[in-house]
């Protein structure tokens, strides 16, 4: 009991200026002389409370993302311009934020593709996160305007397969392959409202602290980066619990 108490006292310390409202100058130093003495009989004291630490942020801040989740849930689950892999109509919603020359995303892609092939009753919707420049910007409206021509899934599949750059050339290269219109589609890559999609995009990320990409959000869980399938598959079958 009392180790739990140093351990709590030790967690509050670290955390900094929150403690210092709460005392006397005269009992901060009460409260630091036990600490130092607590720990130079048991040093062990210090790795504990810096995990205490770490799991109440960790706490803090999934309830603060759960919560933005849950309060952004039109934007991210009914948007009808999003694109859609899977099934349109699958009783767990998997939201993928994205960036098409992130390579981290094009590992998840895999990972993805298996999940949708082993279980056919998954939604994704695709959010474009280019956060990696400019050229990632160019990817993003090269994505969205092959969407206008039903090509969306195609083409992102194609982009995610790439072994080098998606650069202009390479990419109108496999929009050929994939039978699109080439002179419409680079018409529709410079249509203002592409930009504003990816521009609500990044509002909406920013709203979702999200900090790079990949990023998914199943359920109230959001997931960073590009996570192993039977993570994404605990993570689908965790939502689907919530919804009993």
């Amino acid at each position: 009991m009392q180790r739990r108490l140093l351990l709590t006292t030790l967690a509050a310390t670290l955390a900094g200026p929150a403690l210092a409202q709460g005392f006397t100058e005269a009992q901060r130093a009460d409260i630091l002389t036990i600490l130092r003495d607590a720990l130079r009989r048991d040093p062990t004291l210090l790795r504990e409370g810096l995990a205490a630490l770490q799991a109440a942020e960790d706490f803090e801040r999934n309830a603060s993302q759960a919560h933005a989740i849950r309060a952004h849930e039109a934007a991210l689950l009914r948007n009808p311009a999003d694109p859609v892999r899977g099934n349109p109509r699958g009783d767990v919603t998997i939201v993928e934020f994205f960036d098409a020359r992130c390579p981290f995303c094009k590992r998840l892609a895999g990972e993805m593709a298996e999940l949708l092939r082993k279980d056919r009753n998954i939604r994704v919707v695709m959010k474009d996160l280019p956060v990696l420049g400019p050229a990632s910007v160019v990817a993003a409206r090269a994505l969205l305007a092959a969407q206008r021509q039903g090509k969306y899934n195609e083409f992102y599949d194609r982009l995610m397969a790439l072994r080098g750059e998606p650069t202009e050339a390479a990419m109108r290269a496999e929009a050929e392959r994939i039978g699109m219109d080439i002179p419409r589609w680079q018409r529709d890559m410079l249509d203002p409202a592409l930009q504003q999609r990816i521009d609500a995009n990044m509002e909406l990320a920013r709203a979702l602290r999200i900090e790079g990409t990949p990023a998914l959000i199943i359920g109230d869980a959001f997931i960073p980066g590009a996570v192993p399938l039977a993570d994404l598959e605990r993570a689908v079958a965790e939502a689907r619990r919530a919804r009993r």
